[in-house]
């Protein structure tokens, strides 16, 4: 059998991908969809001991249910360890998903997401598996990686141990849809939040003695979005972009609770994102250098100001793979020979992929069907999806 003749049963992938759908599974909440895939993975044939999870959920800072699940399948020919990826985890908005099919959509009941992002993914590693077994097709030893909480900041990939990966040389990260989009590359993001404590003061006696948390929020971002560092920026030494997400008080509660109180205290939280690390922190320290001269002019009547705690920290690396690196030209040649001209992509969005190349594993990301993610009106396209199972199959079993 040619390696471009290979038979998908393309019935049973669309069986997983249904499955999974109605398993739910919302960022760190990954057991039940986790324990479905091992399920489905030993009914394929992948022995129990080859099945494992490894301890990311005792390393990752939020409450985590698993760790991620590490499937080890030994090579039928020689060749360089190959790691296939994608995520366990689902939005919370695809809670409680009812999946139906549509045509040639699955499509959630209108309430929820559906959760194709990333379930394709899921299915696609499981059906590549049980058919390379099922075919015994020649492959190189594989690695498949079930992360999780990659919706809620990478974690499963930041905080995992290189080691567990078996040496791969190069992976392939199933999240996307158009199975002729290459993601190559994406930027990095780097995380800033600042505390502003001013003075309370009865807003009606006394203005002038306090001062005021939320005037001085109000200020820096204006002084930010007048240098030029909020939403897109576009410096002689570097572009990006950048959001303020939070603007609010303690523990999530609003900055101040009364409109006749000076507010004394606010919590600001923002991000940068840029194709380098150095321009991703400089988003970063042009939002602190705003706090720090808005807080000059917010005083009370003694010429006093209020304090600052501003801080920034890396959340992701940046990478972006030359087309001749041996993963691009891989992928590139299995896209040729479904027929399919490579969209080669920068992703202004992080994906697990930034990590895994930052591990040492050179990564590229396929498309696989998901289409409006993150909303009530996402569905999966069912050709796009046997697109990108097809196309992983021949990642598995292509000659280098």
């Amino acid at each position: 059998m040619s390696n471009s003749a290979i038979s998908l049963d393309v019935a049973a992938a669309e069986e997983h991908l249904m499955r999974f759908l109605s398993v739910e599974g919302v960022t760190g909440q990954e057991a039940q969809i986790a324990a479905a895939v091992s399920e489905a993975l030993q009914k394929a044939g992948v022995p129990a001991s080859a099945i494992r999870f490894d301890e990311v959920n005792k390393r990752i800072p939020v409450p985590t249910e698993t760790g991620n699940l590490i499937v080890d399948l030994s090579g039928t020919r020689p060749g360089p360890r190959l790691l296939f990826s994608t995520h366990l985890d689902t939005v919370p908005l695809c809670a409680g998903a009812k999946p139906r099919r549509e045509g040639d959509r699955i499509v959630s009941d209108g309430t929820t997401a559906l959760g194709g992002d990333n379930r394709t993914g899921c299915a696609i590693l499981v059906i590549l598996a049980e058919t390379l077994l099922k075919h015994n097709l020649p492959h190189p030893p594989i690695t498949l990686l079930f992360t999780v909480r990659e919706e809620s900041g990478l974690h499963g990939a930041r905080e995992l141990d290189a080691a567990d990966l078996g040496g791969a040389v190069m992976c392939i990260n199933v999240d996307g849809q158009d199975p002729s989009d290459l993601i190559v590359g994406a930027v990095g993001q780097e995380n800033w939040e600042v505390e502003i404590t001013g003075k309370a003061s009865h807003a009606g006696v006394a203005p002038e003695r306090g001062i005021s948390a939320t005037l001085v929020g109000a200020i820096a971002l204006t002084e930010a979005k007048r240098e030029g560092w909020f939403g897109k920026v576009v410096k002689a030494d570097g572009k990006g972009t950048s959001n303020v997400g939070i603007f609010g008080g303690k523990d999530g509660k609003a900055a101040g609770d009364a409109t006749n109180v000076v507010t004394d205290y606010a919590f600001i939280k923002g991000e940068a994102r840029s194709p380098t690390s150095a321009f991703a922190a400089a988003i970063a320290e042009g939002f602190g250098q705003a706090f720090q001269k808005a807080k000059g002019e917010v005083k009370d009547h003694e010429g006093e100001t209020a304090a600052l705690a501003f801080t920034h920290t890396p959340s992701y690396p940046p990478f972006n793979l030359d087309e001749s690196s041996p993963v691009v030209r891989r992928a590139t040649r299995a896209m040729t020979m479904l027929g399919l001209n490579p969209n080669y992509l920068f992703s202004n969005g992080g994906l697990d992929a930034n990590w895994l190349d930052k591990h040492g594993v050179p990564t590229v990301t396929i498309g696989a069907g998901q289409a409006e993610i993150h909303t009530i009106k996402e569905y999966v396209n069912l050709p796009e999806f046997a697109t990108g199972c097809r196309l992983a199959l021949l990642l598995a079993t292509i000659e280098d």
